[in-house]
């Protein structure tokens, strides 16, 4: 079990290999504080990818201590995306990082099929939590990817963070579908995929976790709630993985968690051949150099 975000940088320290991260379009101060941290820490290695110029003035005016890094200049963002992706698939790097540009000026070039770096699988969104008060690390999934994933999609979206886990150390992870209530109901579509999902997992079909559902936010964080109900499962007030009905759903919830909760988050997308990470452009350092750190620690 993963009690907080230090649990991350120990996994990435007994690392022995050194954790390339390509950053597209770095000339961002958050992004720059939060690459100098996780530089600083030896969690990483950052090769700059950008407006040269903009990646050291930032770097001189916030005193950074990345000055000696790699700097590959490009003409504008979509340049900065298309050759951080082509020096991932060439091997140079083992994590793509986002920096100050568009979401989909760097997806494209993720799922640019001619580049390779996709494996076949889905690409989603796991977003990792440190929630006070909360006993252990979460994964909300997904919040940021796939916009309405049907049955069979959430069934491999659920994979992506079952090996996220696995990766990390965390084994037979409890796995919450979370509905709007904890009764199927043939109206609610969420709710009738959720209990395929718990049959599937019956059934031995997805392994290497303990599946629920439907079951409600209440019923998964509070095991009183849950006591009161008269919902048993091992999953109720213990999951690991919280399974969103679609993704508007999981941003409402990881930004609830964020923002009343102060909770924290590190943000990655799971299912390419390498880790990125994707937080939003308005995301503080904190949060870019967790997120960092995340990627680190799945690397291998």
């Amino acid at each position: 079990m993963l009690t907080s975000f230090s649990d991350l940088e120990r996994i990435v320290r007994k690392k022995s290999g050194v954790v390339r991260v390509l950053v597209a379009a770095a000339h961002d101060a958050h992004t720059l504080q939060g690459v100098n941290e996780a530089c600083g820490k030896g969690m990483i290695e950052p090769v700059l990818i950008g407006n040269g110029a903009k990646i050291r003035e930032i770097i001189d005016a916030e005193g950074l201590g990345i000055s000696g890094a790699e700097i590959i200049e490009t003409a504008d963002d979509v340049q900065s995306a298309k050759k951080a992706a082509q020096l991932i698939v060439s091997g140079y790097g083992n994590v793509l990082m986002k920096g100050k540009l568009q979401t989909a000026d760097l997806l494209r070039e993720v799922v640019n099929k001619e580049l390779g770096l996709l494996t076949g699988e889905i690409m989603s969104h796991a977003g990792l939590f440190q929630i006070p008060g909360c006993h252990k690390l979460m994964i909300l999934t997904d919040g940021g990817m796939v916009i309405s994933p049907n049955a069979e999609q959430k069934r491999q979206i659920l994979r992506n963070a079952v090996s996220v886990f696995a990766a990390l150390g965390v084994t037979n992870p409890k796995v919450a579908v979370l509905c709007a209530a904890e009764v199927e109901n043939p109206k609610m579509q969420a709710t009738v995929d959720a209990a395929l999902l718990k049959k599937q997992n019956a059934e031995g079909i997805i392994k290497d976790c303990v599946v629920e559902g439907p079951i409600s936010f209440d019923l998964m964080y509070d095991k009183e709630s849950a006591k009161i109900k008269g919902y048993e499962s091992p999953v109720a007030g213990d999951a690991d993985i919280l399974l969103m009905p679609d993704m508007t759903a999981g941003n409402l919830v990881a930004k609830t968690f964020i923002c009343a909760a102060k909770a924290m988050m590190a943000g990655l997308i799971v299912g390419a051949k390498v880790p990125i990470v994707l937080v939003s452009r308005g995301a503080a350092a904190e949060e870019k150099y967790w997120s960092l750190v995340f990627a680190a620690s799945l690397t291998q």
